[in-house]
């Protein structure tokens, strides 16, 4: 009975802000939904509620980023300051300029993330790395993880590849990308840890490819500097594309056409399954 009745509900469309949403597994294959440092259009970003959005969204990945802190804990914080996203400043007013790698793990943990994108996530907290994977582990989920500002936190590479190991259901097959702007940064990574697919952020050239392709399984550009013939250059390489931040139905519709792999949005239902 019991499983009869899981294979009804099941069976049912979910709600998600309004809209209908069918479980992923049951949709044809086409292009990767990932969610921009979660579902940050609907929670506040790089946080567990962002994260937990995204899943009841049924996006495919969810999207971090990946700083530490002064006692080299890796957090998940975009900037490479605290004032935007906590309140730091309030509960550290002689810190200026709040930068992230100043603060202990223990100090980072006083500060509200949540607040400042709506009361109804105050009290919400800066994540570690080793926090978030535990949280999403038991989805099936896949996670687009960024080195963020590596140049600022040496040694955050093998930090990261060592907070992955400790967790090896993300050390899977395509369960995991590790990505960076900083492109011998994702280098490094796979040197550490090659079983883990690497990308770099940005528009190599067509000259720059063949070497980046040495290191790295995707490419992901831009949103706006995307074109047909450039995915079709970097699908020729064997390498994947997924292009970032697109929230409007006309840029998801131009980059499915494009035959981009995945598509970054803060709003993951602007992505069809």
């Amino acid at each position: 009975m019991a499983h009869r009745i899981a294979a009804l509900v099941s069976a049912l469309p979910l709600t998600y802000a309004g809209m209908a949403f069918v479980p992923a597994a049951r949709q044809p294959a086409g292009v990767a939904d990932i969610a921009h440092r979660g579902a940050s259009a609907h929670a506040p970003e790089n946080t567990l509620a962002a994260f937990r959005e995204a899943r009841a969204a049924y996006a495919d990945y969810f999207e971090l980023d990946v700083q530490q802190t002064r006692d080299h804990v890796p957090i998940i914080m975009h900037d490479a300051t605290l004032g935007r996203t906590t309140d730091a400043e309030k509960v550290f007013p002689g810190r200026s300029p709040w930068r992230v790698g100043d603060f202990t793990l223990a100090q980072v943990k006083r500060l509200d993330a949540g607040s400042w994108f709506s009361p109804r996530y105050a009290g919400e907290r800066v994540p570690t790395l080793a926090e978030t994977l535990r949280e999403m582990e038991g989805s099936d989920m896949k996670l687009l993880l960024e080195l963020k500002n590596p140049a600022l936190y040496p040694g955050l590479p093998g930090r990261v590849a060592d907070e992955l190991r400790a967790q090896p259901g993300w050390t899977l097959p395509d369960r995991t990308v590790v990505q960076s702007f900083d492109w011998p940064s994702v280098e490094s990574f796979h040197r550490l840890l090659p079983s883990v697919p690497t990308g770099v952020i940005g528009t190599p050239t067509a000259r720059q490819l063949p070497a980046v392709a040495r290191y790295a399984g995707y490419v992901n550009p831009r949103y706006d500097t995307v074109t047909a013939a450039y995915v079709r250059a970097v699908h020729a390489r064997h390498m994947k594309v997924f292009a970032w931040v697109a929230d409007s139905p006309a840029t998801v519709r131009r980059l499915i056409g494009d035959r981009v792999d995945g598509i970054v949005s803060n709003r993951p239902e602007a992505v069809p399954h």
